[in-house]
């Protein structure tokens, strides 16, 4: 008697399981979103996806979480990474509804998304490169015209029947009733899944979604191989992380600041409005005097104001050179040691830098920008190379954390 009760309550527990998922994967009434993030790389794309989440939770749709577009070397095409190889999904959840792409292709798609179904969404005409793809009678958004986007929805088997162009509307849901607009002239019953040919979102990340950045969690994988090399690797005690934006494309990045009021993600430290500040060359590409200076200064600083936690080593995270040379040099009578990842690994420098006592980032960096978000979200210090100018930093007591 005793084995039958058991047996039921085992039957029992996989039937609730099995109807526990068949609920998730039920279908949401209110409709999905998703789309391509197809501009920049990981930092843009990181902005990009706290805007669109903000936006599926205004039009209450579930969003479908995009694979990461990578660009590798050597590879013509880019590579879609799903979601989850980075990031947790349940943390998500506490804030709005999201599924992996790959769940709601395989689940969902065939009853809720037939491929006689599948509208692409974008402002206006999107022109193919491919003159001859291009129809003044028939306007298209190309969805899957050039790379990003071709492999993009390759990845997932998705081909476009037709296109739909929703201007004027637009994805600012914070400062109008827009999202009740885009519900009334798209219903969830009529339109099940908006699938947009870029980011709902705007660049850079509107401030009121900065505090998005906490409902986004490494991964297992990453958070232990994070804590592994800080053990590992880096002596006992507080270390510094810093990030330094320094290849070729972004030396021709920074030619731009001369002509502009803000610059990729500037208003982390300048202000939405400047009001902290215009841009000026040094916060793009400081010298490497510069940074040499201003880390031996912080360094200094925490050693004064937190003697029971003095640094002891500088971890680098770098798109090019990580002066290590340099660096080892000009701290070594500090005491300091500086540190790199043997293998090149730009997510696993996100985890580490996020994790460091101390960390100084390039204020124009969409890169810098999510350690940034993320230490914000902990209540960690950051600071930016060049903020505030070195001559206004003499003469004023503004604190340089920010």
């Amino acid at each position: 008697m005793q084995w039958l009760k058991m047996k039921l309550r085992f039957i029992n527990l996989i039937l609730l399981l099995i109807s526990s998922a068949c609920g998730q994967l039920g279908g949401d009434p209110n409709g999905y979103l998703t789309y391509c993030p197809c501009m920049g790389r990981f930092g843009n794309q990181a902005d990009h996806f706290l805007g669109s989440l903000a936006f599926a939770k205004a039009l209450n749709r579930t969003l479908i979480l995009p694979p990461w577009v990578e660009y590798r070397r050597g590879e013509l095409r880019s590579r879609q990474v799903p979601f989850n190889t980075y990031f947790e999904v349940e943390p998500l959840k506490e804030y709005h509804r999201v599924i992996t792409m790959a769940d709601f292709m395989w689940h969902l798609a065939d009853d809720l998304w037939p491929e006689s179904e599948r509208v692409s969404f974008c402002y206006k005409e999107r022109y193919s490169l491919q003159q001859e793809k291009n129809d003044p009678e028939k306007p298209n958004c190309h969805a899957k015209d050039g790379n990003p986007f071709g492999p993009f929805w390759d990845t997932f088997h998705i081909d476009f029947v037709r296109s739909e162009f929703y201007a004027p509307l637009h994805f600012d849901v914070h400062h109008s009733n827009e999202a009740a607009k885009w519900q009334a002239k798209y219903p969830a019953e009529s339109w099940p899944v908006l699938a947009f040919t870029g980011a709902p979102a705007s660049f850079p990340v509107q401030l009121e979604n900065c505090k998005l950045q906490r409902y986004m969690q490494w991964s297992q994988r990453y958070r232990d191989a994070s804590k592994e090399f800080i053990r590992e690797n880096l002596p006992r005690g507080a270390f510094v992380g810093i990030h330094l934006r320094n290849g070729i494309d972004w030396v021709r990045a920074c030619e731009h600041v001369k002509d502009s009021q803000h610059l990729f993600a500037s208003p982390q430290c300048l202000g939405y409005k400047n009001e902290r500040g215009a841009l000026y060359p040094e916060l793009c590409m400081p010298s490497k005097e510069a940074i040499i200076r201003q880390l031996k200064r912080t360094i200094k600083n925490v050693r004064q104001t937190q003697p029971d936690n003095e640094i002891k080593s500088v971890f680098v995270a770098s798109d090019s050179n990580h002066m290590i040379g340099e660096l080892s040099t000009a701290l070594s009578r500090m005491g300091i040691s500086v540190h790199k990842l043997p293998e090149d690994d730009p997510y696993l420098d996100l985890a580490i830098l996020g994790q460091s006592n101390h960390f100084i980032g390039n204020c124009i960096s969409s890169y810098s920008a999510f350690v940034k978000r993320e230490r914000d979200s902990h209540g960690f210090p950051s600071y930016f190379w060049g903020f505030p100018k070195e001559k206004d930093r003499k003469h004023s007591n503004v604190h340089e954390e920010l």
